[in-house]
């Protein structure tokens, strides 16, 4: 029985944007399978690990009135759809506890596991909040916080990333307790105060099918679960249980010693003293004194790295130590030309921000070295 007649492109691309979710090696066989639904002129593509499920749908030339559903490999039909050339027709017929594929003169014949048993979540609970803004919008946000998220912490709340909705504006703050990162937006209407915590795994997830459009994306938050819509997809992710660490007390407001720097002389800079810097504790000093700021590390094979940046700064001398990967991750994903670092004193955390934007902030935790 035919399934589906299609270009291989017109399946890849939202079979691939479905596969990332999927457990490669997982106690449940059929969590490593992708759930395809035909229904009248729909094709639904449906993949979870139980605590994110991704489900994209495309339209086809061709209707039919029965439903018909299965499971198969999604890696495995992901693999066979990248080999075959662009634009191939790529026909799939349903076979008995099997899915034949079939582009020119090749074919495939692959196992399938019994749509019944696929855990599909459901949404629970009644809609707290819904809340719409640009999928660029959205995807700025998450790209100047997420690389501040924890990964494997035991204080799991904080493996991943806080959505703030309050007033007119979506916050959202990560944190792995070395280091926070803060960005909002302004919205079009006022909400009500609501916090949630998503997994890290969906953060990621979510970045990588956001597109730099104005597209909107619609999100609904749940007592348990957040749903993301956008083109013609949508993300339903568990949130995390947990108390997120007071992130108004880690931001400081009084801070009175600035330097400006060039990104792009700043990353360069780190780059080069990080070539002799400790693999292990990953140290940098900074040390500024008038109109200069020496950066430089070592290690213990008793070698060191130097450089230095002119500066405008006339205030008492700092000798201070950073994680040299938390300033490098910063500035591998924020872009901006210009950006400003404020200090309390040597012993003090460093908020970096971006001179006329008000809406981000980065604090590192300072590190003896």
């Amino acid at each position: 029985m035919k399934l589906l007649e299609i270009s291989r492109d017109e399946l890849l691309i939202p079979l691939q944007a479905v596969t990332g979710i999927v457990e490669k090696r997982h106690t449940l066989p059929i969590l490593s399978n992708v759930l395809i639904e035909r229904e009248n002129n729909k094709v639904h593509l449906i993949a979870t690990d139980l605590e994110i499920q991704i489900t994209t749908t495309r339209e086809t030339k061709t209707s039919t009135t029965e439903k018909q559903s299965l499971t198969v490999s999604a890696k495995k039909l992901q693999d066979i759809l990248r080999a075959l050339p662009e634009a191939t027709t790529t026909t799939l017929n349903l076979q008995v506890n099997k899915l034949q594929v079939k582009a020119g003169k090749s074919r495939f014949n692959l196992q399938t596991m019994p749509f019944e048993g696929f855990p599909r979540m459901a949404i629970s609970g009644a809609l707290i909040t819904k809340i719409s803004l640009t999928q660029k919008k959205l995807q700025d946000l998450l790209t100047l916080v997420q690389f501040a998220m924890a990964q494997q912490d035991i204080r799991y709340y904080l493996n991943g990333l806080l959505i703030v909705i309050e007033e007119n504006k979506i916050k959202v703050i990560a944190t792995d307790g070395h280091r926070l990162s803060f960005a909002q937006e302004t919205l079009n209407q006022q909400y009500e105060k609501i916090e949630v915590i998503l997994p890290r795994k969906a953060i990621l997830e979510l970045s990588k099918q956001l597109t730099a459009s104005e597209e909107p994306i619609d999100i609904e938050i749940y007592p348990k679960q957040v749903k993301f819509i956008y083109s013609n997809s949508e993300l339903i992710t568990k949130v995390i249980e947990g108390k997120f660490p007071d992130y108004n007390r880690v931001i400081p407001l009084n801070y009175d010693k600035k330097i400006k720097l060039k990104r792009e002389d700043l990353l360069h800079s780190l780059q080069r003293a990080a070539i002799l810097s400790n693999e292990k504790f990953r140290g940098v000093r900074w040390l500024i004194t008038e109109n200069t700021l020496a950066i430089s590390c070592n290690n213990n094979e008793q070698e060191d790295s130097q450089e230095e940046i002119e500066v405008n700064y006339t205030d008492e001398l700092l000798d201070m130590g950073f994680n040299i990967t938390y300033l490098l991750d910063f500035l591998n994903n924020v872009h901006e030309e210009i950006l400003e670092c404020t200090f309390g004193s040597s012993s003090s955390s460093m908020l970096i921000t971006i001179p006329g934007k008000e809406d981000f902030r980065y604090v590192v935790m300072p590190m003896k070295i």
